[in-house]
């Protein structure tokens, strides 16, 4: 029972402590004179994937793999299937409204780049510089849309934006920014060593491989800040909000994560991953395609299509 409760409260401290470390990072680059474009962009993205990557670096530095890989693999499929169906079943996702065309097709692309690169057997180094090279290359044509849209609708304002970031406090003293950055850097890896070191036990008890327990406990855990956020943005009709944070969160998995974690060491695929579950995850994105080309909005029904896949997803897994 321990393993449990340690690994539940690392999570925790794990979502807390990226929070944390979102509204720190958000508002000290805001007083520095950072545009808030350029911190939704990167500091923000980046921020909200930490719990990410520090389970992925903590698991390759101790040869656990599996649930590096599970992570991200598993946390996409989530997104699609978990996160997307859950606030479909609340309330119609009305995604007819949305022009998310071009953010969808990069998504596929970093999908197809990611499962290209992981048949090589391991990801290196190499691997890793590809993709944080297709990061930067996604994030200079956002900035550059950005700057576009910008121009077009609010005359070239910097300070328009801020009204879109939730974690933006113009009035935020320095010592409360201080306090979020310390408790988001000493947070984070104090919740990916409780998580990643228990759901190793766990799996070792429970003769479960790691790989599993990466595609499914650490992989729901850490996509629950995007279903919160995509239920509330699905309660007040937001559902570019919504359909964007899936879209960009499963690019940033793929790329940022992975790609930095290469840096660390050498990452093992699991044959698994190539046999299954990496084609559930291109399966899962390929679902939304008449929601986005076809201009159909995510009804009730098709909520509980895809919680339902996810459901027997899990059941293969297991």
């Amino acid at each position: 029972m321990m393993p449990w409760l340690l690994c539940g409260l690392g999570l925790v401290i794990l979502l807390l402590a990226g929070d944390a470390l979102v509204r720190g990072a958000v508002n000290l680059s805001l007083r520095l004179g950072v545009p808030a474009l350029i911190v939704s962009l990167t500091i923000v993205a980046f921020g909200t994937s930490a719990p990410e990557l520090l389970i992925a670096i903590k698991a390759v530095a101790e040869n656990a793999d599996g649930i590096a890989m599970g992570n991200v693999v598993g946390s996409n499929t989530a997104n699609i299937l978990m996160v997307l169906g859950i606030p479909a079943i609340l309330a119609t996702l009305h995604t007819s409204q949305c022009d998310s065309r071009k953010s969808y097709v990069l998504m596929l692309l970093s999908s197809v780049l990611f499962i290209g690169l992981a048949m090589c057997g391991t990801l290196t180094i190499w691997s890793g510089l590809i993709l944080l090279t297709a990061l930067a290359l996604f994030l200079g044509d956002a900035f550059r849309d950005a700057r576009s849209h910008r121009k077009n609708c609010c005359n070239g304002d910097e300070g328009e934006p801020l009204d879109g970031l939730e974690e933006a406090d113009p009035n935020m003293p320095v010592w409360k920014i201080a306090i979020y950055l310390g408790l988001g850097l000493i947070g984070l890896p104090l919740g990916a060593d409780l998580l990643v070191d228990n759901a190793t036990i766990i799996a070792r008890m429970y003769q479960v491989s790691e790989t599993v327990i990466g595609l499914t406990l650490v992989a729901i855990g850490t996509s629950l800040p995007e279903l919160a956020t995509t239920v509330m943005a699905t309660l007040r009709k937001q559902a570019d909000v919504a359909l964007g944070n899936v879209i960009g969160s499963n690019m940033f998995n793929l790329l940022a994560i992975i790609g930095i974690t290469t840096f660390i060491g050498p990452i093992t695929v699991d044959p698994e991953f190539l046999r299954f579950d990496l084609w559930v995850m291109l399966g899962a994105s390929l679902l939304i395609f008449p929601f986005v080309f076809l201009k159909k909005d995510i009804t009730r029904r098709w909520g509980f299509a895809l919680t339902g896949l996810y459901i027997g997803y899990l059941l293969v897994l297991f």
